[in-house]
């Protein structure tokens, strides 16, 4: 037979039962739905922590404290010696590979100013800080190392603060109080959003580093620091600067060879890297979810068709013969299968992109639908339609004409 003629055929079969061919073919439509809508959202996750990690800064490089030990117990990060002001100048002389290094000191409390009150975190840094963080000002201006070295108290603001306290103000040069510490605003951040933890990014206060500790952060010592963040020159140049920074921090700890570092170095690559398996991981096992329901799908294909074959015993015997060879009648039957795939898989594709857009919109969340989840998808459910097509497929073609014709 002619491929016309079994498609012909083969399409007459499938519309003669609209109903039991749309019930077919809604296992496919579920499973093909889910798989976008799966996929999707676990990109969407991995594209939004990826952001996130990007907003740290460019090329970043973290210094912590280590972990103590006692005996044979580690104690834990930052449970060991703390980082020094020395630390952060020894690194600024000594390093080839780094253009800025800034210190982190955390701190927090109420603020006073404009309209009210307000809760936030109190960061303070070098003046280099918001360069290596690669954090823009909307408004106004950076503070010096001039403000660092003289500990000028000065800050500049997140968006939600400005927000909150100074709603249709200009917060520029007015004053506010950090925990009855009086500071100037000189500056507004833009804005950054939710981080991937959920936490408010805009929600914060920056200041020079020597401010804060000596201001706020009382009993944790004038020269003592929690972090370092550095900027390598370059992403090939990662690894050097890290070498770099233990090779100086070791130096300055007067670590002897063989001994533990007393110090824990990672790079944004890391943290990128380990939150990308973190995300694939979770895709994955959505994907393989939702791939369960495709799999279902296929199951009832082969059911119906093998129904089929038995409903349609004595056609085939009829077309076996008037000449109709064995591979014509595999070649029917499995036109048949694959063309209730794909068409349940295109069905699928359509509802799986609304239903996305339908969660983006009620739950807030970030989805990313990509054409390579839509190509594998479509593609998968054409092989779902072969796999489980050929068994019927096979049967109706190796029945035997005269048996066949004899059918009732």
């Amino acid at each position: 037979m002619k491929w016309q003629n079994l498609i012909k055929v083969a399409f007459k079969s499938i519309f003669k039962n609209k109903m039991r061919t749309f019930l077919t073919m809604l296992g496919i439509i579920i499973g093909v739905g889910a798989v976008i809508v799966m996929v999707a959202i676990g990109k969407g996750a991995e594209q939004r922590i990826q952001s996130q990690i990007s907003s740290l800064g460019t090329n970043l490089i973290m210094v912590f404290p280590g972990a103590a030990r006692q005996g044979s117990v580690h104690m834990g990060p930052g449970t060991g010696r703390e980082l020094s002001t020395d630390d952060m100048d020894r690194l600024r002389k000594n390093t080839t590979l780094l253009t800025a290094v800034s210190p982190v000191v955390r701190s927090g409390g109420q603020i006073v100013g404009g309209n009210g009150n307000w809760s936030t975190s109190i960061y303070g840094g070098s003046e280099d800080y918001l360069d290596i963080r690669d954090w823009k000002l909307s408004s106004g201006e950076k503070y010096s190392a001039t403000d660092v070295r003289a500990q000028n108290k000065v800050c500049i603001i997140g968006k939600t603060i400005a927000k909150e306290l100074f709603d249709g103000e200009d917060p520029i040069g007015q004053p506010l109080r950090i925990r009855n510490v009086p500071f100037k605003i000189i500056g507004v951040l833009t804005e950054r959003g939710q981080s991937a933890f959920g936490s408010d990014q805009d929600d914060v206060i920056i200041a020079p580093f020597t401010t804060v500790m000596s201001r706020l952060s009382g009993g944790h010592g004038p020269r003592r620091i929690g972090q370092f963040l550095c900027r390598a020159q370059s992403l090939k140049a990662m690894d050097r600067a890290q070498e770099e920074i233990r090779t100086v921090l070791r130096e300055s700890h007067r670590i002897e060879e063989g001994e533990d570092d007393d110090f824990t170095i990672r790079n944004q690559t890391e943290f990128a890297n380990l939150a990308a398996e973190s995300t694939q991981t979770m895709t994955v096992l959505l994907a393989s979810i939702a791939g369960i329901s495709l799999m279902v799908g296929g199951i009832g294909i082969m059911n119906i068709m093998l129904v089929s074959v038995t409903e349609r015993t004595r056609e085939i015997g009829i077309r076996m013969a008037i000449g109709a060879r064995g591979s014509d009648i595999l070649t029917q039957f499995l036109i048949e299968a694959v063309t209730l795939s794909l068409s349940g898989g295109f069905i699928g594709i359509m509802i799986g992109i609304l239903a996305t857009y339908i969660v983006k919109a009620a739950t807030n969340w970030q989805t990313l639908i990509t054409p390579m989840t839509v190509t594998l998808s479509f593609g998968f459910a054409g092989l779902v339609g072969i796999f489980f097509g050929f068994y019927p497929a096979r049967k109706a073609a190796s029945l035997n004409p005269i048996e066949a014709l004899r059918y009732e």
